[in-house]
């Protein structure tokens, strides 16, 4: 029987109640205590769907909401998945540990994510060899491991005596994976590792639901269920009998349409485009530098902190806030630099296509407009979304399929099903500035029609 006196309930829009250890022993830690520290609130302050949310009214949900959903999911998959993972490592430890610690690096896999998610990332972090997740795992290692190390239980059970969290695998859970970094890791953790990193994960059958429901979308965007009933580690690794394989197909396809429909929206690139903007000229003012050098401030910087502070930028006695500040007070009131001309879709490019990058698509259609146009401003988005992923890459190779037929456990590849998803869809979006005249537009769109052939009304998608 769960232990009643020791464990809370939240409730969640998702997966209804969702319980966590709010009083723990002396001398030990309870999920409630990491929950309040100020490194898991700070989430409370970063929006989820890292810009979409003024596209979408409803999506005002953050990283914090999320987080907690992804610790639950850990324990829904851990409830299905240890006797099977137990059954192919006869080292694993105790089912207390190993859901423990799915249950933190769960909760934890977006601590170190800055304002805009990953828009912060690509334009920040970057900058100095960083992406949200070696941060994460820098403040997981340094700044959390005191009081990770002292977590004991969760709600469906507690660790053996003798055991102790180890830091140093949260963060390698937390990490994407490269060719080189299974030596010296227990085969167990490798094969858990696959629901940090896999098709299907504790991160992204939270978001999927979470998105699709805060968005708009849909109400119930795939069968979880039936996903994780049917899912089960053999000794290939993380696999799914194909009983599974139709719940598993329309959850990739709702993680796509998501992908088109909400995070590459139009509008929403055309903001990503206005921001980029914005921090190109502004970041230097916006943060001090390095964030592993600043970890106090980095862990009050937030969208929030951000937005509050650029607000104030008019009033500012540096002349370079006051001359960014009209743009930044336009971006809060959502004008947007950019407006979308024209957008067209392919399913599956070769890698011959024009449309291999945004420099190369845009010499070409420069080329292909009348002379007349061939200097106008504009901006060539080409927004990707891998359906099926690549399997040359470290993170592929996880996920497996058992036929019922011939007992066989082979790769999830071989599926006819999984062949039908497919392997992307490349989106090319042409940006005219918002007061550009109004013949760029045709003109753009007729160009773009000569080099992809057709016409924009052949597009596969019309958002």
């Amino acid at each position: 029987m769960p232990d009643f006196q020791h464990e809370s309930l939240c409730h969640d829009p998702i997966h209804g109640y969702i319980p966590f250890i709010s009083i723990a022993a002396e001398g030990e830690v309870s999920e409630r205590m990491l929950l309040d520290h100020p490194w898991l609130q700070r989430l409370r302050q970063i929006h989820q769907l890292q810009t979409a949310w003024w596209v979408y009214p409803s999506a005002e949900h953050t990283r914090f909401q999320h987080v907690v959903g992804a610790m639950h999911m850990a324990s829904r998959a851990i409830d299905t998945l240890y006797p099977s993972l137990a059954d192919v490592c006869p080292d694993l430890p105790s089912r207390g540990y190993v859901e423990c610690l799915a249950r933190l690096a769960a909760l934890l896999h977006d601590v170190g994510h800055g304002p805009f998610g990953h828009f912060f990332d690509a334009h920040y972090l970057k900058d100095y060899g960083l992406t949200h997740e070696t941060l994460g795992s820098h403040i997981i290692l340094h700044e959390l491991a005191p009081m990770l190390q002292k977590v004991r239980a969760c709600p469906n059970c507690k660790m053996e005596e003798g055991e102790t969290i180890d830091p140093q695998q949260i963060a390698w859970l937390i990490t994407r994976p490269t060719a080189e970094d299974t030596a010296d890791v227990p085969r167990w953790l490798v094969m858990l590792r696959s629901l940090f990193c896999g098709l299907y994960t504790v991160d992204n059958m939270d978001f999927v639901l979470r998105d699709a429901y805060m968005s708009g979308y849909s109400q119930r965007a795939y069968d979880l269920d039936r996903l994780l009933r049917y899912s089960f580690f053999s000794e290939k690794g993380f696999t799914i009998h194909e009983r599974g394989m139709n719940a598993l197909v329309r959850f990739r396809q709702a993680r796509s349409e998501l992908f088109r429909s909400v995070y590459f929206h139009r509008t929403v690139r055309s903001i990503d485009m206005t921001l980029k903007g914005l921090f190109r000229d502004s970041k230097d003012l916006l943060f001090p530098g390095n964030p592993l050098e600043h970890l106090d401030a980095y862990q009050r910087f937030t969208e929030w902190s951000l937005l509050v502070d650029v607000a104030t930028w008019h009033e500012s006695d540096n002349p370079r806030k006051r001359e960014l500040a009209p743009r930044w007070q336009a971006l809060l009131s959502r004008e947007v630099d950019w407006v979308m001309a024209n957008e067209r879709t392919r399913v599956e490019p070769e890698t011959a296509t024009v449309l291999q990058n945004e420099a190369l698509t845009e010499y070409a259609l420069r080329e292909a407009l009348p002379e007349e146009f061939r200097n106008i401003e504009f901006i060539v988005d080409l927004p990707q979304h891998i359906d099926r992923p690549d399997p040359k890459t470290a993170a592929a190779g996880q996920n497996f399929l058992f036929r019922s037929a011939t007992k066989q456990i082979r790769a999830l590849t071989d599926h006819e099903l999984y062949k039908h998803l497919p392997l992307n869809q490349l989106v090319c979006r042409i940006y005219l500035p918002k007061d550009a005249p109004p013949e760029h537009s045709p003109a753009v769109a007729s160009a773009l029609d000569s080099l992809l052939g057709g016409t924009s009304e052949d597009d596969l998608t019309n958002m």
